[in-house]
C-alpha cells in the first residue's frame, strides 16, 4: 500500500504548502483535490496551466500523484478532469455518487452516468472511482455491491471510505471485505460518533476516533491491495499550516503503526 493525502487538507493554503507538508509528514504521495470551495489547488478550468508545477512539484517533494478528487458526474466536468488526469500523470480520479437513497429512477440515472464516464475515463486511460457517501444514492454496501455488478467496465472502480460507512451504520472492516474485489482506491479518515458529518478536522485523524482501522487495513491487506490509501480531512480551510501538518503527521503514524501491526510494512 502507497500512504498519501489528500491536499484539501491544506486547503486554505497552497498547492506548494500542501505538497511540502505532505513530505513532511513522510507521505509516499498526494491525492489532488479539484474540489471546488474547499481548495484552490488543481483548478481545473485552468490546470494547463498548472500541469508543469504539479509535474515539478511531485519531483520536488518525491511525492507519487496517486489520485485527483472531483466530486461532479457533469459529463463535461470529467472529461476536463480526465483529460488533465492524463496530461498530468495522475492515474486515478474520484467522484461522489450524487443522488438519494433508494430511488429507483435515481438509481437508473447513476448507473447509466457512471457507465459512460467510465467508458471515457478508459478512453484516456484513467481509473474512475466512486465511493459510498451517507444520503447519496451509494450509500452502504449492499448498494455498492449493485453498482459493482451493475457497472463492467474495466476503468471503473471502487473508492472506500470508512467514516462514510461507519456514519450509514456498518462495520468498515465486513464492508471492505465484502467489496475489495474491485477497490481501486481507498479514502482514510476517523470519525468520532455517527452523526451525519464527519466531525471536526481534528477528531478525522485516524487513531482519534471509533472506527477499527487497524482491522481495515489488515483487511486490505490480507487481500494484497497494492493501490493509494489516501487520508481525506476536510472542513480544515480555516485551520493555520501547524494545525493541518499536526493531524497530517499523526495519521501518517497511526497509519503507519497499522500497517506493522497486520505486517504489511
Amino acid at each position: 500500500m502507497r500512504l498519501g493525502a489528500n491536499s484539501v487538507l491544506f486547503g486554505g493554503h497552497s498547492m506548494r504548502t500542501a505538497f511540502k507538508y505532505t513530505a513532511l509528514a513522510g507521505y509516499d504521495g498526494i491525492e489532488l483535490s479539484a474540489i471546488d470551495g474547499m481548495s484552490q489547488h488543481l483548478v481545473l478550468d485552468r490546470w494547463e496551466s498548472l500541469a508543469s508545477e504539479i509535474r515539478d512539484l511531485s519531483q520536488e517533494f518525491g511525492l507519487a500523484l496517486h489520485a485527483m478528487e472531483q466530486p461532479s458526474r457533469d459529463p463535461a466536468r470529467m472529461e476536463t478532469a480526465f483529460k488533465a488526469a492524463a496530461a498530468i500523470g495522475i492515474p486515478i480520479v474520484n467522484c461522489g455518487p450524487g443522488g438519494k437513497p433508494d430511488d429507483p429512477d435515481e438509481w437508473a440515472q447513476l448507473v447509466d452516468s457512471l457507465r459512460s464516464l467510465s467508458k471515457m475515463a478508459g478512453d484516456y486511460g484513467v481509473t474512475l472511482c466512486v465511493k459510498a457517501h451517507v444520503g447519496a444514492s451509494i450509500y452502504n454496501t449492499p448498494t455498492t455491491l449493485q453498482a459493482m455488478a451493475e457497472i463492467d467496465e474495466p476503468a471503473f472502480g471502487i473508492d472506500m471510505d470508512p467514516s462514510h460507512i461507519h456514519r450509514g451504520g456498518e462495520n468498515p472492516v465486513e464492508a471492505i471485505a465484502a467489496v475489495i474485489s474491485r477497490v481501486k482506491h481507498v479514502h482514510i479518515r476517523d470519525c468520532l460518533g455517527r452523526q451525519m458529518n464527519p466531525g471536526a478536522p481534528a477528531n478525522q485523524a485516524n487513531g482519534r476516533g471509533d472506527i477499527d482501522l487497524v482491522g481495515y487495513i489488515r483487511v486490505l491487506h490480507e487481500h494484497g491491495y497494492a493501490g493509494p490509501l489516501d487520508l481525506e480531512v476536510i472542513g480544515s480551510g480555516n485551520l493555520n499550516v501547524a494545525q493541518c501538518a499536526v493531524i497530517a503527521a499523526e495519521s501518517r503514524g497511526h497509519m503507519q503503526a497499522c500497517l506493522q501491526a497486520c505486517g504489511a510494512r
